[in-house]
């Protein structure tokens, strides 16, 4: 018996109920956040701005959808529905003129900042239910999790 009680479980039992956890989560909280997007955002096109506003350089279509892990016709269909917002830019690359890259506006840049107000405030009421230090503390072990998903992709 585990320290509350309860019997232990077999790993791949735990393993299950993580991920359930964390795609329910996914889920709920993309749901709530595709609702409050301006400009008519989707999830996918948030995430992509959100990719360069890290400070990212531009890079071909194909590396993102790898990074995205989606396929390259779900990438470009993404990116064109960026591109006619004006929100992303995309050019010939400099050596390869076969290839193209992508890379983030101005314009985009600026919907970027106003989803992450827009996110600020459709997840503000989350401060009602968690205290800082109950989310802190979740951060390592899930950084630790996406970490080790990423380095292992199949």
């Amino acid at each position: 018996m585990s320290k509350d009680g309860e019997k232990a479980k077999p790993a791949g039992e735990v393993y299950f109920r993580l991920f359930n956890e964390i795609g329910i989560i996914n889920q709920l909280a993309s749901n709530r956040a595709e609702r409050a997007m301006p400009h008519g955002l989707t999830m996918s096109q948030f995430t992509v701005l959100n990719h360069f506003a890290r400070g990212l350089p531009p890079k071909p279509p194909l590396e993102l959808a790898n990074a995205f892990q989606v396929t390259k016709g779900a990438m470009t269909n993404t990116l064109k529905q960026l591109e006619s917002k004006g929100f992303i830019e995309i050019v010939p690359h400099e050596t390869d003129k076969r290839s193209k890259v992508v890379s983030m506006s101005d314009k985009g840049r600026a919907a970027h900042r106003d989803a992450q107000i827009e996110l600020a405030r459709v997840f503000n009421d989350f401060s009602d239910a968690f205290t800082i230090d109950e989310i802190v503390s979740q951060l390592p072990g899930l950084e630790k999790l996406r970490i080790w998903l990423d380095e292992n992709r199949p």
